[in-house]
């Protein structure tokens, strides 16, 4: 406690005898150093880049780039520091600003490591593809998460211990509370491995359109909780991990082509000649179509229905994208109403005929009138 008040009586000393020369050199000293940052952004920091992508290995090349805003913000600390050291006044030597500057320091090296453990990180995209995984694999950002969470954790308590906290009974704190833990988070702990089977097992990537008995959408991101899908109606459904890791899921973007399937329904009174001549007219432009494909294309008359001729027609478009889809499907149907145009041909509707038999009909009209002329 003497040696403090020691210290802070010499900076009070030294406060009081101090010049403008001294103030002026030390801003002289801290715009060197601005001056500094800003060529090294400009001129070194490119030169340096430059000669480490022609290294065999982009690992330098990966973390320079991290450290680039980082390296900026050191220069200002450390002109700030050099021009404080020059102060006649030993400010720099108060156990407050020693640990001050510390903690910046570390905290400049973990917000690099954060930058370096980003989702668009080649570290963890080639260890994706070294795994054989996908770089739109919900395995990058999932991974990146982990690291960065470790990368700020160990920041923190690294900090904790340069101002002094104890980090080691936390620690052991934790150990002894750790079943309490995992029986009030099982919850918490089962979507955590229901995100890592999602993971392991790709059964979708970021991007993906899925369908499962929960939800049907565009998979947007995976965390530790659960994982966000954006339906068709543009919103957000957010399903936890371990409920969509015990679900069957569609992948639908997994397609190489789509389905249209449906059945064109003509009159009873069309002759069998003109069914015909529709039916392989259909086929025949399906046929020629570039934006469908050519393995399976099915145009028969398929089944005499209660209203209608039937005609099923079943083939695929070579994309899968839903928009696209629909706009080839649309003009295929009015090919299709045109082609039963230039036939005469009807498309059918619903309905019911009613027949009755003439002498029938005159039978009951006779006894009926036989009961009336009995009764009067």
């Amino acid at each position: 406690m003497e040696i403090d008040n020691w210290k802070w009586n010499a900076f009070v000393h030294s406060l009081n005898r101090l010049e403008w020369t001294d103030i002026g050199i030390a801003i002289a000293i801290f715009s060197v150093f601005l001056l500094f940052r800003k060529l090294f952004t400009k001129y070194i920091f490119k030169l340096i880049l430059m000669m480490l992508k022609k290294t065999p290995t982009e690992f330098f090349s990966n973390l320079l780039i991290s450290f680039e805003k980082p390296i900026r913000a050191l220069w200002i600390v450390i002109g700030t520091y050099l021009a404080l050291v020059y102060l006649p006044f030993h400010f720099t030597t108060i156990e407050f600003v020693e640990h001050l500057y510390r903690s910046i320091i570390i905290m400049i090296i973990g917000w690099g490591l954060f930058n370096y453990t980003s989702e668009y990180s080649m570290a963890i995209i080639k260890l994706a593809r070294n795994i054989d995984l996908d770089e739109q694999s919900m395995f990058v950002p999932f991974v990146s998460k982990i690291l960065r969470f470790a990368v700020i954790a160990l920041v923190i308590v690294v900090v904790a211990s340069e101002w002094g906290y104890e980090i080691s009974g936390f620690i052991a704190g934790l150990g002894l509370g750790g079943l309490a833990f995992a029986l009030a988070a099982q919850d918490t702990i089962g979507n955590f491995f229901g995100g890592v089977i999602i993971i392991t097992e790709k059964p979708f990537s970021k991007g993906d359109w899925i369908q499962t008995p929960s939800v049907e959408g565009t998979v947007q991101d995976i965390s530790f909780r659960s994982t966000q899908i954006r339906t068709f109606s543009d919103s957000i459904v957010t399903i936890p991990n371990s409920t969509l890791a015990n679900e069957p899921i569609t992948n639908w973007s997994e397609m190489g082509k789509r389905r249209i399937a449906f059945t064109v329904g003509v009159t009873y009174s069309t002759p069998k000649e003109k069914l015909q001549t529709c039916a392989r007219r259909i086929e025949s432009f399906l046929r020629s179509h570039d934006e469908i494909d050519q393995d399976l294309i099915m145009v028969r008359f398929n089944e005499f229905s209660s209203s209608s001729l039937d005609i099923y027609i079943y083939f695929f478009t070579k994309t899968i994208v839903w928009v696209e889809w629909f706009r080839i499907k649309e003009e295929i149907n009015f090919e299709i109403l045109k082609i039963l145009d230039e036939e005469n041909v009807s498309v059918a509707f619903p309905s019911r005929s009613i027949y009755m038999e003439k002498n029938r009909q005159e039978n009951i009209e006779e006894l009926m009138m036989k009961e009336s002329s009995s009764k009067s």
